[in-house]
This record gives structure tokens, sequence and C-alpha cells, in this order.
């Protein structure tokens, strides 16, 4: 099972691939444990400065601005 995880403090942004990650994970039968991180102290942690940010398995994988559809299926297809 893949641990995803959406850091950002809430914005439409976040909101958008939080749910595109799930919908596609969803889509394509893969299991997530999807989580949604919006304490700034924790999101520090993983020393990004812009945000939507994912990580997937404790690996920072999309920084800053909507990931496409491709990436997104990208990174599911992978594991």
């Amino acid at each position: 099972m893949l641990r995803v995880k959406v850091l950002g403090g809430g914005c439409t942004n976040c909101k958008v691939t939080y749910r595109l990650i799930e919908e596609l994970a969803q889509a394509r039968g893969v299991a997530v444990q999807l989580e949604k991180v919006e304490d700034f102290q924790e999101i520090m942690a993983y020393d990004v400065m812009s945000t939507p940010c994912v990580v997937i398995d404790e690996t920072v994988v999309h920084r800053g601005g909507l990931p496409s559809r491709e990436q997104v299926e990208s990174w599911l297809a992978d594991r």
C-alpha cells in the first residue's frame, strides 16, 4: 500500500491535488493510504517552500502547483 501525503494549508490547489490522487488511485485499483497534512511544522520538516507538495512513501515527488493527471498516473504506475 502506498503512503501518500498531500502537504498544504488547505488551499484550492491542495484540495484538488488530494481529490485527483484519490480518484486516480481508485480508478486504477491502487491501494493508497492518503493523508492531508496542513500543520506548518510538519510541512516544513519536508524542507518544502511551496505547496501543494506530494510525498510518497516519505519521498517528495512534487512541489508547488497542481500536478498533471499524467504525473499522478505515473506515480501510481511506478509503485
